[in-house]
């Protein structure tokens, strides 16, 4: 995968195992942020998590496109030193929690300005996870309807069988 935009643009970043994750493709990647951009405006002085974070893409992206700091949970071992290498790749030292985002989450203290989740489709997770968040902006990346009764939404855009949704409380 390549970073699309900011100062990384074009950079490579190693992927784990398809079976383990799944990637966020480019042009979704970049709608996400060009959208994000039209809601919030400028990402200078903010905040991004990236609730599960895969190859680390999207924080990666965030950090590129100006975001001030990004914060990364990831569940699996091998995956998060894939992160480890993709950031340390960019001679950036991330700020990666590893272990179960639901129970992190629930530990943290910091109000992030965008959080982003995408953890396994069909999962359960979503609404768990979405109980303990606290972000002013929340983009959800999913495959069917996610019951989000405290959240209003904000934009949703579909992409194939992905659909991104943005909230706030």
């Amino acid at each position: 995968m390549i970073i699309t935009a900011g100062i990384y643009k074009g950079r490579k970043i190693l992927t784990p195992d398809e079976k383990i994750t799944r990637p966020t493709l480019s042009k979704v990647r970049m709608g996400v942020f060009n959208t994000l951009y039209s809601i919030v405006g400028t990402f200078e002085n903010k905040t991004f998590l990236d609730a599960f974070g895969g190859s680390g893409i999207m924080g990666l992206e965030a950090l590129s496109r100006g975001f001030k700091s990004v914060t990364v949970y990831e569940k699996n071992k091998t995956v998060s030193e894939i992160i480890k290498k993709n950031y340390n790749s960019l001679g950036i030292k991330p700020n990666l929690h590893v272990g179960d985002s639901i129970k992190l989450v629930c530990r943290e203290q910091t109000l992030y300005d965008v959080i982003y989740i995408d953890p396994p489709y069909y999962s359960g997770i979503y609404e768990k996870f979405l109980l303990g968040a606290k972000g002013k902006i929340i983009i959800l990346e999913h495959s069917v309807e996610i019951d989000t009764p405290d959240y209003k939404l904000i934009k949703r855009k579909n992409y194939g069988d992905k659909i991104i949704s943005f909230l706030t409380k």
